[in-house]
């Protein structure tokens, strides 16, 4: 159904054009008609046309200043415009306000017919476009919140939020660097540091999800987790890299108004933590610090700068450089590690040049936590007294450019043991599913019994496969497989039914599908001597 406003003052053309209407369009238009310029705007007001035929010379107000009018409060109107004067200026002034057609009267039947056509395939086109939109945002609202949850759980686990940020920020439309952690508890009622009956607050939560975000949503700017067990957690970016004492007593008072409306709605009892702001890829620590504020806090909402629980830093104190360090090394990235460490070096020197034994104790603590995080990363074997000679070997150093290359060098090794330990684990196991895939592929081995015998899960062992060898575990096999017939076509009178066997196909049919695709030609024709 298309609604058609027909604007003109002279009562013959509004019947001619409504008997053309309904003669050629019958049901799929409604009509309205209005004859003064003021009449047509209210008209249009109530009746929200989908085209609209104007002429420019009515009383009052004249077509053009109506359009702009009816345009101002519905842009999507369609105007065909229908007018005696066959001037420029208004044509000129038509074409500004988008109109699809100027006519200059009289017009023919055929004319109005083509052009009122045009209109509604234009109006299709737009409703079609509208249509798809809402179900694109339609679908947005079921898979941002699993967006949303995935980005805050790639934050926490550390493992691909560096790589996916910049997908993760894209879609969610963030633009902020910083940000920080809520973590919200539920339950029925606060026993010292703990809720009770978590079970029981979390399953009623369940059901109130959709309740819960929305009032989060319309409390905080935020992305989103998922509920787990009794718990929420929030990340909220903000642009600063600090926030001051009123807004942090703006985020707490805001805070506790949340938790009163969701204690209202939810019959279950709320209390949150909230940690100071980091950079996003950093916000793990936001979220230690959220939960060290709840396990702390006294009423429902705790602040971690509010808590004598958190570490404070003097001026200038290189901290970003410090966690730099040590995520470098957790990653194996020994270049990394060593220019972070060269940084913090630097610093310590401009700022503690005449202070030497500091400077040793700094460089000794930060190489012990570097080697232990290599431990427990690199799955290496702890030996208590693999690090004896430290000390002395420290203490003994005179100048800072010695104490430099020692701190340098054992942070780098730190970090290339995490990397070289992974590699050999990872090299070592696809080894031994390389040793387990020679002696079993004539048999129906799959990706289960091969992970099975290296000890791993069949997804990250396919991953891991794959990386090291180039190809999945299928287009190993099957390239072993396909060899091993090879030599076989070449080298004995066997049949091809005794090959299939041999190499672990039960279908001659098959395996001479496989060997075509894989070698280029049908096992017959490369053992009569045609080769690729």
């Amino acid at each position: 159904m298309y609604k058609v406003m027909l604007a003109d003052d002279e009562g013959i053309v509004i019947e001619s054009l409504s008997f053309i209407i309904e003669k050629n369009f019958g049901g799929q238009c409604e009509i309205a008609s209005a004859k003064t310029g003021r009449s047509v705007i209210e008209l249009a007001e109530t009746f929200r046309p989908d085209i609209a035929f104007m002429d420019i010379q009515m009383p009052g107000i004249n077509g053009i200043e109506a359009m702009k009018e009816i345009r101002n409060r519905n842009a999507s109107t369609v105007f065909i415009v229908l007018s005696a004067y066959d001037k420029f200026d208004y044509a000129k002034e038509a074409i500004n306000l988008g109109v699809l057609e100027y006519l200059n009267k009289p017009v023919e039947q055929g004319r109005i017919v083509e052009v009122l056509t045009r209109a509604m395939a234009q109006i299709d086109k737009e409703r079609a476009k509208r249509r798809q939109d809402l179900l694109i945002r339609e679908k947005l609202e079921n898979v941002i919140p699993i967006i949303e949850n995935n980005m805050i759980y790639a934050i926490l686990f550390q493992d691909s939020y560096t790589q996916d940020a910049d997908s993760y920020r894209d879609l969610l439309g963030i633009e902020a660097d910083y940000g920080y952690m809520i973590v919200m508890e539920f339950g029925e009622q606060k026993e010292d540091d703990h809720m009770t009956n978590v079970v029981g607050a979390g399953v009623r939560s369940q059901s109130y999800y959709r309740e819960i975000r929305e009032t989060v949503r319309n409390t905080f700017s935020c992305i989103t987790g998922s509920l787990m067990a009794n718990r929420l957690i929030l990340l909220v970016p903000v642009t600063e890299p600090a926030i001051d004492y009123a807004e942090r007593i703006r985020i707490i008072e805001k805070c506790r108004d949340m938790l009163r409306k969701l204690s209202e709605r939810v019959d279950v009892k709320f209390r949150a933590g909230i940690g100071s702001v980091h950079r996003l890829n950093e916000c793990m620590e936001s979220y230690k610090e959220a939960q060290r504020a709840l396990r702390n806090a006294n009423g429902t909402v705790a602040h971690i700068s509010d808590l004598a629980i958190t570490v404070t830093y003097e001026e200038d104190y290189p901290v970003d450089t410090e966690r730099e360090i040590f995520n470098k090394t957790t990653k194996g990235d020994e270049s990394g590690a060593a220019m972070a460490a060269s940084r913090f070096f630097e610093w310590m020197c401009e700022n503690y040049g005449d202070h030497v034994n500091d400077i040793k104790l700094k460089a000794l603590e930060f190489v012990l936590w570097s080697e232990h995080l290599a431990y427990e990363e690199g799955g290496m074997k702890y030996r208590f007294l693999s690090r004896q000679d430290y000390l002395p070997d420290i203490m003994g150093m005179q100048t800072l450019d010695e104490i430099k290359k020692w701190f340098l060098e054992k942070t780098s090794a730190a970090a290339r043991d995490v990397r070289e330990n992974k590699q050999k684990q990872s090299s070592s196991s696809v080894e031994v599913a390389k040793e387990y895939i020679l002696a079993n592929y004539q048999n129906d081995i799959s990706l289960d019994d091969v992970s099975r015998e290296v000890d791993i899960s069949p997804y990250y062992f396919s991953k891991l496969f794959k990386e090291e060898t180039g190809e999945n575990f299928i287009e190993y096999v099957t390239n072993i497989r396909i060899e091993k017939a090879k030599q076989l076509l070449t080298s004995s009178r066997l049949s091809m039914k005794e090959i299939c066997a041999q190499i672990g196909y039960a279908d001659p049919n098959y395996f001479s599908r496989i060997f075509k695709k894989t070698v280029g030609v049908t096992p017959t024709e490369y053992k009569e001597g045609s080769r690729p």
